[in-house]
């Protein structure tokens, strides 16, 4: 953004002393200024001068007054802020100029501080504008959707026509497949994406407590809340909620969120005051939907008022072929990161990745590409630096199943490599968590946590390493 000293003015007003003094305290004030003593004039200067800001009268002879000045130069130039002044202002009037998509209204005779105040206003509006256009895009740039697969060409197309609207959409996939990062791109491609993006994962949060992180309390609520917090509801407000693992909510979270969804206001646990709240609520499931809403388990009626269009997002198993962009766009993480230098991968050991079946999808994808950036010491990546990484072929996680028994080595060798698989799977149905899947499994958690460190498969669990 320009500095606000060399910001370009242009004053649009019929009277000569009114633009001349004007004109010369702005200049004094280090802006560049134009003026011009009518609206044709003046929207001809609008292209050819290109004002960031604009002082336009509103009563003003000949064809054009400054309504209809205003009302030309929205539809033309969408970059210039326009502050309306008028000596004959009224509420109607200052109302209409700003539904018309004037700035500021200033009533006449001018104030040349309220003026300078103004402008100065308005400039600090747009860098912070701006600055949040850059950080906007910049951070698109960085959840962009990689894949050129068919599916996931489809899954951006549904993504492009769902993100402006304000329906809920339940993001179903394996774990590990990305539902986050399309939860992520639906808000920030939509009218919400200046407001806050709340995530509320239910891997994280016991279903006791779901109630409490999502509609927050009252000071005083229970023994030791010494102060009042606010839920993720309250703090997504005008923005958007994404509850990860929707269908893990407890009965009482369901039913306070269909009463919130009802009234589309909520009162914080130990309290009685109504909160107006406005969210829009996406969420995501590793389960099957039509499974989890026959059995019950789930509020039907909460179902269908959280209006949900529902997108799946393939397992990487099934766009092998995107694993090359997925690899290169990590890698480029990594540089930026200052983690090490750019690394080459042979074409072996592509295709040797494009044959593993990722059961834990793009999330280990990306946890293995950074622990062979970090294990291997030089700038070139081959097949066998990968197996020291610890990627092996097998037949129970090859995608060709192309290998034969007696490739899994000795005796030892096959009953560890089952056992990696076995836990693998169960994490996975449990969806990362490791408390749950020791219990399922009957291993003592301790125990479960030395074999996945022993594993090298700590990092594809939910909070380990």
């Amino acid at each position: 953004m320009e500095d606000m000293n060399r910001a370009r003015v242009l004053i649009v007003d019929d009277e000569g002393p009114i633009r001349q003094v004007l004109a010369a305290t702005l200049k004094d004030e280090g802006y560049d200024v134009k003026d011009a003593e009518n609206g044709e004039l003046g929207l001809q200067l609008m292209r050819e001068f290109q004002p960031e800001v604009v002082l336009l009268d509103i009563w003003m002879p000949g064809r054009m007054d400054g309504m209809a000045v205003l009302l030309e130069a929205r539809k033309e130039f969408t970059n210039i802020d326009i502050v309306m002044m008028s000596g004959h202002g009224t509420i109607e009037t200052a109302v209409r100029a700003t539904r018309l998509g004037a700035w500021d209204f200033i009533e006449k005779p001018l104030s040349m501080d309220k003026i300078i105040v103004t402008l100065q206003n308005l400039w600090a509006y747009r860098v912070e504008k701006a600055e949040k256009i850059f950080l906007l895009n910049h951070l698109r740039k960085n959840i962009a959707i990689l894949g050129e697969a068919p599916s996931m060409l489809e899954l951006k197309e549904k993504i492009s026509t769902l993100a402006p609207k304000e329906c809920g959409v339940l993001i179903c996939g394996e774990f590990g497949a990305g539902k986050e990062l399309i939860a992520q791109n639906i808000h920030y491609l939509s009218s919400r994406s200046g407001r806050t993006l709340v995530e509320f994962s239910m891997n994280s949060t016991s279903s006791e407590l779901a109630r409490v992180e999502l509609f927050g309390y009252e000071k005083g609520y229970f023994p030791g809340a010494d102060k009042t917090k606010k839920g993720r509801l309250e703090l997504a407000n005008m923005g958007t909620l994404f509850i990860e693992e929707l269908f893990d909510l407890s009965e009482e979270a369901q039913l306070h969120l269909l009463e919130y969804l009802k009234k589309k206001s909520l009162i914080r646990l130990g309290g009685t005051r109504k909160l107006e709240v406005d969210v829009r609520i996406l969420a995501s499931t590793s389960k099957n939907v039509e499974e989890e809403l026959s059995s019950g388990r789930f509020n039907s009626e909460l179902f269908k008022l959280l209006n949900f269009s529902i997108l799946m997002v393939p397992p990487l198993r099934e766009r092998q072929g995107d694993i090359p962009a997925l690899l290169n766009h990590f890698a480029d993480q990594f540089v930026r990161e200052g983690k090490t230098l750019r690394k080459n991968f042979s074409a072996e050991s592509i295709k040797f990745m494009q044959e593993y079946s990722w059961p834990m999808n793009v999330r280990e994808l990306r946890n293995f590409i950074e622990r062979v950036y970090i294990l291997t010491p030089g700038d070139y990546v081959d097949v066998h630096d990968l197996r020291f990484a610890g990627l092996e072929l097998t037949t129970s996680n090859v995608s060709s199943n192309t290998l034969s028994v007696e490739e899994l080595g000795n005796f030892r060798d096959a009953r560890a490599e089952f056992e990696k698989q076995y836990l693998i799977r169960k994490i996975k149905e449990n969806d990362g968590n490791i408390t749950r899947t020791a219990e399922i499994i009957g291993l003592e958690r301790s125990y479960l946590h030395r074999k996945i460190k022993s594993y090298g498969i700590d990092s594809l669990v939910k909070g380990i390493g």
